[in-house]
């Protein structure tokens, strides 16, 4: 129903953040960081309110959302947001991070494996 908005929310924050660093010049690995989180948000909240639109969910017209014309519909809309919405937002967030872990530990691979070798050839 309206479960995309969730995650389209955090993708709005996320380009907030990812601009304001942007005008900071923060460093770059920070920033295509965040890209992916961006990306994976947008992304999927996009998907999400095509599948919608193709069931009928979504019209072009107000209130946009089929659930939001009626109260006790919209009671379930909430309650699909506050569970579905930010299970999907907190899952993407959840893969994102350990992403950012593992690219962490294979840029620090190489380097422990040099300072090794290093010592090794002495």
């Amino acid at each position: 129903m309206a479960c995309f908005i969730v995650p389209a929310t955090e993708a709005v924050v996320t380009t907030v953040i990812k601009k304001t660093a942007e005008k900071k010049e923060t460093t770059n690995t920070f920033l295509s960081k965040i890209s992916w989180l961006n990306n994976m948000l947008w992304g999927g909240s996009a998907l999400l309110a095509f599948e919608h639109v193709w069931h009928g969910e979504l019209t072009p017209w107000f209130p946009f959302l089929t659930n939001a014309a009626n109260s006790a519909d919209t009671v379930e809309m909430l309650t699909e947001m506050a569970t579905s919405g930010v299970g999907m937002a907190v899952l993407v967030t959840a893969v994102w991070a350990v992403m950012v872990k593992a690219c962490e530990y294979i840029e620090k691979k190489p380097a422990k494996e040099a300072v090794a070798e290093k010592l090794s050839i002495r």
